[in-house]
């Protein structure tokens, strides 16, 4: 190939734009790269490496055939500043989904702009949309719809078994909140599943942070004989804070929910026997349950738990 489109692919990450191309080389470099095997058309006006394509059916889309992170930057180059990476491509940009090989590409539109979808390619034209701040930001250097608009469009697009996981994640490490995640929620009053999606950011402003407390919450510590527990309360240790999973305040009883990957870990372990006995001598009782009791003995957990705060408020206070 030649030596100077050669450079131009590679500064480009495997990929190159027509436009770009004809800026260092004549056209006829470019088709004749093609013609030889070198670079092959993706994209209308947008061509990549040959080698980059992946061995996957010859029936697929050849911008399927790339590896999701290429087919991002492609479908953005072939949009040309007129859409931004939405719905699950988006999702995995924000670092919240693994986008699988060979999956759509998606993009969001302003209404009146011309792009369609095509094989390979799903283009979502909105109404009120604008590829400014804050309908779109940048996010690895590249153009994505918000994360709030991002988890919402996503949403009908996972299979319900993996809804949940995403959203969770992004209110855990702090890149949204429930409240914003609702409002969201609320410009798509025809999503599918709407009403799963509401309880879910009810659970998580209430403090649930994991699929397991929300498992406990929905079948276990609501309901009959129950205290309303406090979520994710912060207690003072030394110099530092820890928090309890679930806090029943009057009783002085903290639940804790351990996690399939925390059972038989011995340093995990260790650590929470340390925080237990802090707890303890502040007058905080600590009841754990494992993911598997939880899961499997939901019934028998709440007659324990029942028991273990029903003898703690007729325990005499020192």
């Amino acid at each position: 190939m030649n030596p100077v489109l050669t450079e131009l692919v590679g500064r480009g990450g495997g990929l190159v734009t027509r436009t770009a191309a004809v800026q260092v080389v004549p056209e006829w470099t470019l088709e004749r790269a093609c013609r030889r095997g070198q670079l092959v058309r993706v994209l209308p006006e947008v061509f990549v490496a040959a080698h980059l394509l992946g061995g996957r059916s010859v029936t697929e889309p050849l911008v399927g055939r790339l590896d999701p992170a290429l087919g991002n930057r492609a479908v953005l180059a072939w949009a040309g500043g007129r859409a931004a990476l939405s719905h699950l491509s988006a999702l995995a940009v924000w670092g919240l989904h693994r986008q699988a090989a060979g999956g759509l590409l998606h993009l969001s539109v302003p209404a009146g702009v011309g792009l369609r979808s095509r094989p390979g390619v799903a283009v979502h034209r909105r109404q009120g949309f604008l590829m400014r701040p804050p309908y779109v930001v940048r996010r690895q250097g590249m153009a994505v719809t918000r994360l709030e608009r991002a988890l919402v469009d996503s949403w009908p697009l996972l299979p319900p078994g993996e809804r949940r996981a995403p959203v969770i994640r992004a209110v855990n490490n702090r890149l949204s909140t429930p409240q914003r995640l609702m409002s969201a929620l609320e410009a798509a009053p025809k999503l599918a599943d709407r009403g799963v999606f509401r309880t879910l950011l009810t659970q998580l402003a209430e403090g649930c942070r994991s699929p397991l407390e929300i498992w406990g919450h929905e079948r276990v510590f609501t309901g009959p004989g129950m205290p309303l527990f406090r979520r994710q309360v912060p207690v003072r240790i030394g110099t530092r804070n820890v928090y309890l999973d679930l806090y029943a305040e009057i009783e002085r009883v903290n639940i804790e929910l351990d996690g399939a990957t925390t059972h038989g870990d011995p340093r995990q372990r260790e650590v929470d026997l340390r925080r237990d006995a802090q707890l303890a001598a502040l007058g905080i009782l600590v009841v754990r349950f494992t993911h598997r009791r939880l899961t499997r003995e939901p019934e028998a957990v709440r007659r324990e738990t029942l028991a273990i705060l029903a003898r703690r408020r007729a325990a005499p206070r020192p």
